[in-house]
């Protein structure tokens, strides 16, 4: 199964564009599943250590939602608006959060393979900084971060949305992104298909 989470709080771009990534790899004959922050009530991680101690978070809100998906899980798509030059608030706090996952199990997320998708106002809003900060959420995790590749250099999917829907389905660059590494991330999980540890 392949997980896309959207870190949007808004029905607009970002949840959009990862729409459109989940269908390109439906056509490869994967099932996904989308979670979307939007509606959602999550905390911040506290950082208070409890669920080191008794294997569960003490912030008892909508993450549970999520923490369930993360089991047969072969891959990941994680897609965050630009805010202030990096990720929104809401996707850090997903990343944070899944601190009590890995409480339960060190290894939840490990050969899984991951990408990023970054959908920001301005061509240049902070989208390569924002898929950076994805990139090493997966390297800390054991997941296998995924690009584009290294022919046009893109760290993964990068959209200019204008601040509209209309923008971002305009914009024939970022979807040359998410196609180059939607190929990539295809082929990742063909290469790494086990969900064992």
């Amino acid at each position: 199964m392949i997980l896309g989470i959207s870190g949007s709080p808004r029905k607009q771009a970002t949840e959009h564009v990862l729409g459109e990534a989940l269908k390109m790899m439906e056509e490869k004959g994967y099932e996904t599943e989308m979670f979307t922050v939007r509606g959602k009530n999550i905390s911040p991680c506290r950082n208070c250590d409890y669920c080191l101690r008794e294997k569960e978070c003490i912030l008892k809100d909508d993450m549970y939602q999520l923490y369930p998906l993360f089991k047969d899980v072969q891959g990941i798509i994680m897609a965050t608006p630009i805010y202030n030059g990096g990720v929104s608030a809401q996707i850090k706090a997903v990343m944070d959060r899944t601190r009590a996952a890995a409480a339960v199990d060190i290894d939840f997320l490990k050969h899984k393979v991951g990408m990023a998708i970054a959908v920001g106002g301005d061509r240049v809003g902070g989208q390569e900084l924002a898929i950076q900060q994805i990139m090493t959420f997966y390297i800390l995790n054991g997941t296998i971060p995924v690009s584009g590749g290294p022919f046009g250099s893109n760290l993964g999917a990068n959209f200019w949305s204008q601040d509209t829907l209309k923008g971002v389905k305009a914009d024939e660059e970022g979807f040359r992104s998410l196609k180059k590494t939607i190929k990539r991330f295809g082929e990742f999980l063909e290469k790494y298909p086990t969900n064992e540890h």
